[in-house]
């Protein structure tokens, strides 16, 4: 007997962290449409108050005597769990069959994303613990939750691995190096992985949004800046002043202004500086962007909808790509590929074919190398 969840039956979804504008509204969909929910609560985040302040407010709608909200209190369970740590997320998903019976969905959903150059990050011991803090979140967290999930969705024989990521994971983006690697490794795990689970009949979904959306809601780490990489300078496209300008609209939010940034007119012709910037003027700085409730609904629910339909589905799709823009970029960075690779191949044949040409003459006791003459 195939014990699948259908669409339209109840599903038990497990999210891995639940505290973005994206993730709330996604739980208030699952609870309108009957679903279960096991939200789990990164301790950091969750003893944040501006982070947590909109996560609280659904619960006190859980509890509340609206007619519209009658049995949710009893379809959602909130767990702290820290994703790296492995006794946590193991601890979290016993927990989830112990309350709910089973797991229908795993959502892997954790997201950051740390902002500056490949130089930017190497600058000091701080930055260079960016890079492996990134991956803890993008990559190990979530593989941590993988882990723990599977003997459960064997046991069931039935499960949805559904990864959360973005575009990022087919292009990359200037000033977003390491997250763009850690996604691609995310991605790269989970592609192997389905081969792996499918005689167990469970299933894997990766769903791309377009980048801003997860770097929108959830924390932006920016690495300071290096004056040879300011927009003014470097033509290159600058997804730091992109995010910055959206931070600084909310003076809660706004990014004090870089010593180095304003250093960037003394840069002389050989990259150094003609003065240094004041002692402990750049700091790595950590943000949550703020934007009004309106704006994260035209920004995040066409892939809240899309992860709605795609969880549960007999026949889910490996990857889906939300938004038409998105599915364009990604439509290009492939023809460009595609091309990279007919010129490869062509370059390649041109090669073993001069190859074959020398071994064949070689035979024939012919040399294509004039040798001297004996006087």
């Amino acid at each position: 007997m195939d014990n699948t969840a259908t669409h339209n039956s109840p599903r038990t979804w497990f999210l891995t962290s639940s505290l973005s504008p994206l993730c709330i509204r996604l739980i208030r969909l699952l609870l309108a449409h009957g679903d279960y929910v096991v939200a789990c609560l990164p301790p950091h985040e969750i003893e944040h108050e501006d982070r947590s302040a909109e996560f609280r407010e659904l619960i006190n709608e859980c509890k509340s005597n609206r007619k519209d909200r009658e049995g949710w209190k009893d379809r959602i369970r909130g767990i702290r769990c820290d994703g790296r740590v492995m006794g946590q997320c193991g601890a979290a998903v016993a927990e989830a069959v112990q309350v709910f019976g089973r797991i229908d969905i795993l959502l892997c959903c954790k997201f950051e994303a740390v902002i500056g150059t490949v130089e930017e990050l190497s600058t000091s011991p701080a930055t260079r613990n960016l890079v492996r803090d990134q991956f803890e979140t993008i990559f190990f967290s979530q593989v941590n939750f993988i882990k723990a999930a599977l003997p459960q969705f064997r046991a069931q024989h039935t499960g949805h691995i559904i990864i959360l990521t973005s575009i990022g994971g087919h292009i990359g983006t200037p000033g977003m190096s390491i997250y763009t690697a850690a996604t691609w490794a995310l991605e790269g795990f989970c592609d192997s992985l389905a081969y792996e689970i499918a005689p167990f009949n469970i299933k894997v979904t990766i769903v791309q949004p377009n980048k801003e959306i997860q770097s929108l809601t959830n924390k932006i780490i920016l690495a300071p800046p290096l004056p040879y990489y300011d927009s003014e300078i470097n033509p290159a496209p600058s997804i730091r002043d992109m995010l910055t300008n959206v931070l600084n609209v909310n003076p809660d939010t706004a990014v004090e202004p870089s010593s180095f940034a304003s250093h960037a007119s003394n840069a002389s012709d050989d990259g150094s500086t003609a003065g240094a910037p004041p002692a402990g003027a750049d700091e790595i700085q950590y943000r949550y962007p703020r934007l009004p409730a309106a704006s994260y609904d035209r920004l995040v629910m066409e892939t809240v909808h899309a992860l709605t339909a795609i969880g549960g589905h007999e026949n889910p799709p490996a990857r889906h790509i939300v938004g038409f823009e998105g599915s364009i970029a990604v439509k290009e960075k492939l023809k460009t590929v595609t091309e990279e690779l007919e010129d490869f191949v062509e370059a390649s044949l041109a090669v073993d074919i001069f190859e074959s040409e020398l071994k064949n003459e070689a035979r024939e006791g012919r040399s294509t190398i004039a040798t001297p003459q004996a006087s």
